[in-house]
C-alpha cells in the first residue's frame, strides 16, 4: 500500500503551511559558468554546494521531503564528457556526503533506472541508502537517469507481473505503490531555476495538483533568500483541488494583497 493519498483522490488536509515535499529542478549550472567564462563542469560543482545550502533551510524550516532532479533519462543525449564529469560528480559525492547525511538526519533515497550505471556507482548507491535508511529527518531524493513516463511505464509492469488484473479494474490505489516515490506525499511546491517554464518529463504523475514555480535564476545562485522568495510565493497560493475559493477553511484563501 502507498503511504500516502492522492491529491486528485483526497483533499489534503493542511495546504497553506510551510510545503512538506519539495521538487526541485537545478537548471542554468552550465550557462551560469559559460557566462564567467567557465567551462559547464565548474557550474555543476557549484550547484552541488548550493544543493547543500538549500537541503539546509528546508531542514531548518521543517520540510520533510526534498526531490533534486540530477540526471534524467533524455541528460544521456549531452556530450559524452559532461555526461562522463556528471557520473563522476555523482559518485564522489556518494562517498563525501553521506556522513554529512547521517550526523544530520538526514535520509537519502535514489530513484531511477540504475541499469545504465557501473557497478561501483550502484554499489554505492545501494550502501548510501541502506546507511541513511534509519535517520528519521529530512528524506533527500536523488532522481538520476530518471523520466516520468519511465517511472509510470515501470510501476504499470510490476502492477501486471503482481497477479492477474482486468484492464477495467485497475485503480489509482493499484498503482501508485509501484511508483518511484511511493514512500513520500505528492510534492506541494515545485521550483524550476534557470529561465526554463516547463517539467521535463519529471515526476509526472506526481505533479498533478503541485504549485509550479519558476524562477530566472540560474541554480547556484539559488540561495537562502531566494528559496525564502519561493516559499513566500507559496504561502500566497489558493491550493483548491477542483474546488472554489468559497470552500477553502479559514486562512487558507488568497490574501487580498
Amino acid at each position: 500500500m502507498a503511504l500516502f493519498s492522492s491529491s486528485t483522490q483526497e483533499i489534503p488536509a493542511d495546504a497553506r503551511k510551510v510545503p512538506a515535499h519539495i521538487a526541485i529542478i537545478m537548471d542554468g549550472n552550465g550557462r551560469w559558468a559559460k557566462k564567467r567564462l567557465m567551462p559547464r563542469v565548474y557550474g555543476h560543482k557549484k550547484g552541488v554546494e548550493t544543493l547543500r545550502e538549500v537541503i539546509r533551510t528546508c531542514d531548518e524550516l521543517g520540510v520533510r521531503f526534498v526531490t533534486v532532479f540530477a540526471f534524467s533519462s533524455e541528460n544521456w543525449r549531452r556530450p559524452p564528457d559532461e555526461v562522463t564529469f556528471l557520473m563522476g560528480l555523482f559518485l564522489q559525492a556518494l562517498q563525501h556526503e553521506v556522513g554529512k547525511m547521517q550526523r544530520n538526519n538526514i535520509r537519502l533515497k535514489i530513484i531511477g533506472n540504475r541499469t545504465h550505471f557501473a557497478p561501483e556507482l550502484v554499489r554505492l548507491i545501494e550502501e548510501a541508502e541502506v546507511s541513511t535508511a534509519g535517520n528519521t529527518g529530512l528524506t533527500l531524493t536523488v532522481a538520476a537517469d530518471y523520466g516520468g513516463r519511465w517511472d509510470v511505464l515501470n510501476a504499470m509492469q510490476q502492477l501486471l507481473a503482481s497477479g492477474d488484473f482486468d484492464a477495467e479494474s485497475i485503480t489509482e490505489q493499484d498503482l501508485a505503490p509501484h511508483l518511484a516515490m511511493a514512500y513520500a506525499p505528492e510534492p506541494d511546491l515545485f521550483i524550476r531555476t534557470g529561465g526554463e517554464q516547463r517539467i521535463s518529463n519529471f515526476l509526472i504523475w506526481q505533479l498533478a495538483y503541485t504549485e509550479l514555480y519558476f524562477t530566472d535564476l540560474a541554480w547556484p545562485d539559488f540561495d537562502r533568500s531566494a528559496l525564502l522568495d519561493a516559499l513566500d510565493w507559496y504561502q500566497g497560493r489558493e491550493r483548491r483541488f477542483g474546488r472554489i475559493s468559497e470552500q477553502l477553511p479559514p486562512g487558507q484563501e488568497r490574501s487580498a494583497d
